[in-house]
């Protein structure tokens, strides 16, 4: 009964006069905007911005121009696949109902008519006091006109990645762009004192193994395997890779000092698009334009000469690249980011295989999950799941939510290093590089923390499925390759 009124309570909530909704869109861009006046990006101000990276969603573009208010920015706009309405609603869309119920405690998300504004305040709300506020910036939302958006499409098109173009482009029915501080520099859009500043972009992915009781028997490999390493099986067979990665997440959350620095090697060595590294805002290293599935000597060759000004080192082939991998697996360890990072991830204690139960009952569905399991599979476990009250249905989901965003998100660590003598800067950490006898200053943030829509869920569920079944079979057929013995 309880949520039956609360159910109508989120449905009132959402027929709110659109004055209301309207004055909370300004109240929004007003309070993220301080000292921004009245800016909307016009067709004219294409120009001053150039391609920087993407990830699946986003799209970074660097400001080249020479506005003292945008210099040190980026702008994150959206993607949207090829085959989709370009003339669709440029408002985006709100939360459904039932997203209404995960995220109700924040007024500001049930309330917002605005898919970008809805993700900036998912991050302030949700993502930034999880994390620590030190690790993460929220950016500022600024309108922008379609032909502005129009504009940018035609710029950036030839500087994307063949594959990446031909799939997605920039969503030009959007109303608003993500406006952020350029983190692969330290201040003011420029190199502060002729000093280099090396940035690091990581997608770490999972870093824990689920004990879940509601893993199913047949998936009991999921206790012992991590999620990234069965899923590079899967990629090879699809052709994304051309050959498995020797990086494991596990390895960078374990806080051992030496699993780290192997965690960082192996990157290193088959970064994909997992790795990529900055000098002075450019790229130097990996990159997410189809990124690179194993370091050549070559590509080692050409790194370590953009590192020769960074690093004090002898011109000796590698030293430099083994000064890099020291550098970022210490700053690793000595932050202990991660750890929070982690902790966040482990919000999901029943695994996809139990919220997904969740998930049918929430959107009042038959459950599908259940329907695939033969009746004597269909434990009381199961029905426990499906007979939990509203609350602890919606709570797990949201927790599982939250955990997929900060499995899916990047960490950003910039460096520069400290001459003899000089002062530290308080707002940043120091590191000390035993090999090259250097000190460095670096400054973390977690980037990429978008809300995940609750949709997502069969997705989520369907992708699991066929990640555990390809490494099942690979192990089968592995073993069943094995020469026999007499």
């Amino acid at each position: 009964m309880i949520w039956s009124l609360l159910k109508i309570y989120v449905l009132m909530l959402c027929t709110i006069s659109t004055v209301y909704n309207t004055f909370l869109l300004i109240v929004c861009v007003v309070g993220c905007c301080v000292q921004m006046e009245e800016i909307v990006f016009e067709t004219k101000d294409a120009v001053d911005w150039s391609y920087r990276s993407e990830g699946v969603v986003n799209l970074v573009l660097a400001y080249s121009g020479s506005s003292p208010t945008f210099l040190g920015k980026v702008m994150r706009i959206k993607k949207i696949r090829n085959t989709r309405n370009e003339n669709g609603d440029r408002s985006g869309s709100c939360l459904t109902t039932q997203e209404k119920l995960i995220w109700g405690e924040i007024k500001d998300l049930v309330f917002c008519q605005n898919k970008e504004l809805v993700d900036y305040l998912f991050v302030k709300h949700v993502m930034k006091p999880l994390l620590g506020h030190k690790y993460v910036t929220p950016g500022i939302c600024l309108p922008v006109e379609k032909e502005f958006l129009e504009s940018v499409k035609k710029i950036v098109t030839s500087q994307r990645h063949s594959w990446r173009a031909n799939t997605l482009s920039v969503d030009t029915n959007r109303s608003f762009a993500l406006l952020m501080d350029d983190l692969t520099i330290f201040s003011h859009g420029q190199v502060e004192d002729h000093k280099p500043c090396l940035t690091v972009e990581i997608k770490p992915k999972c870093g824990f193994l689920s004990s879940s009781s509601f893993i199913a028997e047949e998936n009991v490999i999921k206790k012992s395997i991590s999620r990234f390493e069965m899923y590079q099986v899967l990629k090879l067979r699809e052709n994304q890779i051309s050959q498995i990665s020797e990086y494991d997440p596990l390895d960078l959350f374990s806080g051992s000092k030496d699993r780290i620095h192997k965690a960082i090697k192996a990157l290193y060595s088959t970064p994909q698009n997992s790795l990529q590294v900055f000098l002075n805002g450019s790229l130097v290293f990996g990159g997410f334009r189809g990124g690179i599935c194993k370091t050549t000597s070559k590509l080692e060759l050409a790194f370590e000469h953009k590192l020769k000004d960074f690093f004090k080192t002898e011109d000796d082939c590698g030293l430099r690249a083994n000064a890099f991998i020291e550098l970022v697996a210490e700053t690793v360890y000595a932050s202990g980011a991660l750890d929070q990072l982690l902790e966040v991830q482990k919000l999901d204690k029943y695994n996809i295989e139990g919220a997904i139960h969740a998930y049918y009952d929430l959107v009042d569905q038959p459950c599908k999950a259940c329907q695939e399991l033969e009746s004597s599979k269909l434990s009381n476990q199961f029905g426990s799941m499906h007979s939990l009250p509203q609350d602890e249905k919606v709570n797990i989901l949201k927790d599982f939510l939250i955990s997929s965003t900060a499995i899916d998100c990047s960490v950003m660590i910039s460096f520069r290093p400290i001459e003899t003598g000089l002062s530290r800067s308080s707002s940043y950490g120091n590191i000390q590089l035993e090999s090259t006898k250097q000190e460095f200053e670096y400054k973390i943030h977690f980037i990429d923390l978008d809300m995940r829509p609750l949709k997502r869920m069969e997705a989520y569920h369907e992708s699991d499925k066929k990640i555990t079944k390809t490494y099942q079979e690979m192990l089968k057929k592995k073993k069943g390759d094995q020469p026999r013995r007499f």
